[in-house]
């Protein structure tokens, strides 16, 4: 599904120029639930980025089932992260004027569809992740936990090829945190390609491959023993 061959990302001021990755070659496998570890400030976010299209490779080529997307437009980029990519991010990025379910809706702002057809797949995810109770209230009356369920609901509603999770359990608690990687478990087993970024190794032990990054490298990617 992705591969970046000898991606860079650098970052340049008038005085000054940093280096956030280099020499990334990374290849993840339709199916495929990759942890991405490593110190604060290793690059973890901003390769996430990349694989997101949120920023372009300073260098090198990133396929993403095939199709170089490095130098796509804008326009393309868009569709792409529209229709195959999902976000899940540390601190939720709920709108608190929105219900949950109007939240969730938002993963579905740009697809053209009959508006039926919304309501069921809203539902659905609500449904999938378990706060479909909770469809009327507001991100500020739900739990840390719940919250980060729906934004969880809002970015597989549009039922996306790829799900990129940056800390999804760094604002939680360890029993909020351990339901989450359940559902990304539950995700990944269902067919979804994920890559998550994380600190802690318990949850870095429920993917099937662990990355580990340095100075914006990669200095090993292990698998999982079955």
């Amino acid at each position: 599904m992705i591969q970046l061959q000898d991606v860079s990302r650098t970052y340049a001021s008038d005085e000054v120029e940093t280096t956030a990755l280099a020499d990334i070659d990374l290849a993840v496998e339709a199916g495929e639930f990759v942890a991405i570890m490593g110190p604060s400030g290793c690059g973890k976010s901003t390769l996430l980025n990349v694989l997101g299209t949120i920023d372009r490779p300073t260098g090198g080529k990133y396929l993403f089932e095939g199709a170089d997307i490095a130098a796509a437009s804008e326009a393309s980029l868009a569709r792409l992260r529209r229709d195959r990519l999902g976000f899940v991010f540390q601190s939720f990025n709920l709108i608190d004027e929105l219900t949950i379910a109007e939240n969730v809706a938002l993963g579905l702002a740009y697809r053209t569809m009959p508006g039926k057809e919304k309501k069921e797949r809203v539902a659905a995810a609500m449904d999938r992740v378990g706060i479909a109770h909770r469809r009327g209230h507001h991100p500020h009356q739900l739990s840390g936990g719940q919250q980060q369920r729906a934004a969880i609901a809002r970015a597989i509603v549009g039922e996306p090829r790829l799900i990129l999770a940056d800390e999804p359990t760094g604002n939680l608690d360890s029993d909020n945190g351990a339901q989450v990687m359940d559902i990304l478990r539950q995700l990944n087993g269902d067919g979804a390609t994920i890559v998550m970024v994380t600190h802690s190794p318990a949850h870095a032990d429920v993917a099937k491959r662990t990355v580990h990054m340095l100075d914006g490298r990669i200095l090993s990617s292990a698998r999982r023993a079955a």
